[in-house]
C-alpha cells in the first residue's frame, strides 16, 4: 500500500469561558491517509496535559456550511462572522468545552489539502484491510 504523508495545520482557537471572557489555546490537526475518515485534533494550554479528541473529516467539512454532529461533538458556522470562524462543543464526562476556531486560512485550508490526498469518497481504498483483519481476530 503506497504511503502517504501526513497533513498538520497548528490554530490558535478560543476557548470560550464566557460571553465575556475567553482563554486562547493551541488546537493541532492532524490527517493520516491511513486513517482516512479521521481528524486527530490535540489541545494544548499552558496548564493542562494536551487533550485529544478524533473528530470525522467529514463532520469538520460539514461544520464549515451548517450545522453538524450530535452527542458529544458539534460543530457549525458562527453567525454573523461570514466564513471566518467556527464553533466546535466537545462533551465528556469531565465537562463541556466550547471553541471558537478561525477557518478561512486554518481549517479550510487543512482540509483541501487532506482532500488533495485522500479525495472525499476514495477513504476505503486507503485502508489497509488485512491489517484491520488482523487487529479484528487478535481482539477476539
Amino acid at each position: 500500500m503506497e504511503s502517504l504523508k501526513a497533513v498538520m495545520q497548528g490554530v490558535a482557537v478560543q476557548l470560550v469561558i464566557s460571553r465575556t471572557y475567553s482563554l486562547s489555546m493551541c488546537m493541532s490537526l492532524r490527517y493520516e491517509p491511513t486513517d482516512p475518515y479521521v481528524v486527530r485534533a490535540t489541545f494544548f494550554t499552558d496548564t493542562d496535559e494536551p487533550a485529544e479528541w478524533v473528530l470525522g473529516r467529514d463532520l469538520l467539512a460539514d461544520g464549515l456550511r451548517g450545522s453538524a454532529g450530535c452527542g458529544d461533538i458539534r460543530i457549525w458556522p458562527a453567525v454573523g462572522r461570514g466564513d471566518q470562524a467556527m464553533y466546535l462543543v466537545l462533551r465528556s464526562p469531565a465537562g463541556t468545552a466550547l471553541l471558537e476556531v478561525p477557518v478561512r486560512e486554518n481549517v479550510r485550508t487543512f482540509l483541501e489539502h487532506t482532500e488533495a490526498l485522500v479525495p472525499r469518497g476514495t477513504e476505503s481504498g486507503h485502508i489497509d484491510w488485512n491489517l484491520e483483519l488482523t487487529n479484528l481476530f487478535a481482539k477476539s
